[in-house]
C-alpha cells in the first residue's frame, strides 16, 4: 500500500516528470487511525466517568445526629461513636448536635434540623422517623424511704398507696412525669391527688437528705449509676429504701405498646443486704436511635453495620454499648424499622456493583447506540463523497478509452491535468474517511491503466509525422461540425 501512495503522489499527471524528479508529498493520515484515536477517546471517557461515578456514589457522607443533655451517657456514646468513625475513616460521619433532651432531639428530626436522633420509646415519636438501632433499654425504678421524726408516717409499700403523698422524680424531662401518671393510672390512683417533684439528677441526693418526698421513681439502664447513687443515697439517710413493684406491668405494656414487662434482679444496687432483696417486676421502655425517611437506604445501612463494627470498642469506656441492638423488623413494630437498616439485619445489604449495574449497564448500552448512531451519521454524511468518488473512478475508464483514441498530444494533457484533479478530489475523500484504503487502492489501479494508455498513445503520436497529426485532427473537425 505505502508503494502505491508513492505512486500516486509521485508520478506526474502533467508534467511527465518520473517518480525521482517529484517531490513526495506526506501520506493522508489513516482513516482506521482516526477511529482507533476517537475508540480510545471514548473508552477513556467512559472510564473516567465510572471512576467518577464510583468516587461520587462512596464519598465519605457526614449525618447530623441529635442527642442530649449534655453530660448524658447518650451524648458521651455518640461522641465516641464519631471519633470512631472518623478514625476507620467510614464511609458515613457523624456530627453531634446537643439538645436539652430526648424529647428536644425527636423535634429537630421532626423539623428536619437533623438526620438522626437518640428518642426515647415512650414520647412521640415523629411520623418521618425510622429505627435504625436500639441503643439501650431503661427500667422504671420505684422506692419509697421512711421518714424520720414529725414526717414519719406509714410505710408506704404499694403504689396503691402514693394518692396524698409526695413523688420525687429524678430527671427533669417532663418523659418521666408522664411515665409516673400512666404507672398511677394502671393502679387507680389520681395523678391529681399526688404531689410530683422534679429534680436534677445530681441533686436527687440532697433532696432526699432533706427528706423532700416520700417516695422516688428513676428510669434509666439497669446499671445506671444515677439511678444506684440516688438508691444509696437514701438507705445512707433515711433507712432501707422499700421497692415498689409495678405487678400491672403485663397490663401496661398491653395498653401501651411502647412499654414492657421487665424485672429488677436482686442485688442489682447493692448493699447489704442486698438492694432489692428480691426480683421486681417493674416496665422498661428503649432509646432508639431513628433516621429520617428521606435518608438513602444505602447510607443507613453503613451506619448501621459501622455501629455494630464499632460497638465492642465502646465497651471498654461505655458498658452500656454492648445492649446496642438491632432495631425490631416486624411489620407491626411501635416504631416502623429504616429499610436500609433493615437491609443490614436481615443480610440483604446491596454492594456498589448491585445497587449500580443496572446504571451501569443501561449507560454502556446508551454510549453503544450513541457511536452507532454517530458512525452511520458520519458515513451519511460522507455519501455524496463517496459517490462522487465512485463517478470520478467512471470518468477514468472513459478516460483510459479515450486516451487510446486521442489523435492529439493535447488531448492527453488535457485528460492528464483532469486526471489530478480526480487524484486530488480521491485523496482528499481518503483523508476526509469517505473511502477505505481498498477504494484508494481500486484508484490507484484505473490510474495506473490511464497512465500506461496515455504513455501507449503519446509513442504511437511521436512516431506519426506532424502532418497525419495535423491530417487526422482537421478531418476529425469537420466531421464533428
Amino acid at each position: 500500500m505505502k508503494l502505491s501512495l508513492k505512486r500516486l503522489f509521485g508520478r506526474s499527471m502533467t508534467g511527465g516528470l518520473d517518480l525521482a524528479e517529484a517531490p513526495t508529498p506526506p501520506s493522508p493520515r489513516s482513516s482506521a487511525r482516526k477511529t482507533a484515536l476517537v475508540s480510545l477517546a471514548l473508552v477513556l471517557a467512559i472510564i473516567g466517568a465510572l471512576v467518577g461515578g464510583y468516587y461520587f456514589a462512596m464519598r465519605p457522607v457526614t449525618l447530623k445526629i441529635a442527642v442530649g443533655p449534655a453530660n448524658s451517657d447518650d451524648l458521651k456514646v455518640v461522641q465516641a461513636l464519631t471519633q470512631a468513625f472518623a478514625q476507620h475513616k467510614n464511609y458515613v460521619r457523624l456530627r453531634p448536635i446537643q439538645t436539652d433532651g430526648a424529647t428536644a432531639s425527636a423535634d429537630a428530626l421532626a423539623e428536619n434540623k437533623v438526620d438522626l436522633a437518640i428518642v426515647r420509646g415512650d414520647v412521640d415519636v415523629p411520623k418521618n422517623a425510622q429505627a435504625v438501632a436500639t441503643l439501650r433499654k431503661n427500667v422504671v425504678v420505684l422506692w419509697s424511704v421512711p421518714g424520720k421524726g414529725k414526717k414519719k408516717g406509714a410505710k408506704i409499700t404499694k403504689i396503691a398507696q402514693l394518692a396524698g403523698h409526695r413523688v420525687g422524680v429524678v430527671g427533669r424531662t417532663q418523659a418521666n412525669v408522664n411515665l409516673l401518671k400512666v404507672i398511677l393510672q394502671q393502679y387507680g390512683v389520681d395523678p391529681a391527688k399526688v404531689e410530683i417533684v422534679q429534680y436534677p439528677a445530681n441533686e436527687a441526693a440532697e433532696a432526699i437528705k432533706t427528706q423532700k418526698a416520700d417516695a422516688y421513681l428513676a428510669a434509666g439502664p439497669v446499671n445506671s449509676k444515677i439511678t444506684s447513687d440516688v438508691i444509696a443515697a437514701s438507705a445512707k439517710d433515711s433507712g432501707t429504701p422499700t421497692f415498689l413493684a409495678i405487678d400491672s406491668a403485663d397490663a401496661i405494656a398491653q395498653n401501651h405498646p411502647v412499654y414492657e414487662a421487665s424485672e429488677i434482679p436482686a442485688g442489682t444496687y447493692g448493699g447489704s443486704p442486698d438492694r432489692p432483696d428480691d426480683e421486681v417486676k417493674t416496665i422498661s421502655f428503649s432509646h432508639h436511635i431513628v433516621a429520617r425517611k428521606a435518608v438513602s437506604d444505602t447510607t443507613i445501612a453503613a451506619f448501621t453495620r459501622q455501629l455494630f463494627a464499632v460497638r465492642q470498642q465502646l465497651v471498654a469506656e461505655f458498658p452500656m454499648a454492648a445492649k446496642i441492638e438491632t432495631p425490631d423488623t416486624d411489620k407491626d413494630a411501635v416504631i416502623p424499622v429504616h429499610p436500609g437498616a433493615a437491609a443490614f439485619v436481615d443480610g440483604e445489604e446491596k454492594t456498589f456493583l448491585d445497587k449500580y449495574s443496572d446504571y451501569i449497564w443501561w449507560t454502556l448500552m446508551a454510549l453503544s447506540a450513541m457511536g452507532s448512531l454517530g458512525a452511520w451519521f458520519a458515513g451519511y454524511l460522507k455519501k455524496d463523497e463517496r459517490d462522487n468518488n465512485s463517478h470520478l473512478r467512471d470518468r477514468l475508464f472513459d478516460m483510459i478509452a479515450a486516451a487510446r483514441k486521442s489523435e492529439t498530444t493535447e488531448e492527453l494533457d488535457q485528460m492528464q491535468t483532469e486526471a489530478d484533479e480526480i487524484l486530488r478530489d480521491t485523496l482528499r475523500c481518503f483523508d476526509h474517511g469517505a473511502i477505505e484504503e481498498g477504494g484508494l487502492t481500486a484508484i490507484n489501479i484505473v490510474l495506473d491503466q490511464f497512465h500506461a494508455a496515455v504513455a501507449d498513445r503519446k509513442a504511437v503520436l511521436f512516431a506519426m509525422p506532424q502532418s497525419l497529426q495535423r491530417a487526422g485532427a482537421q478531418f476529425r473537425a469537420a466531421g464533428n461540425a
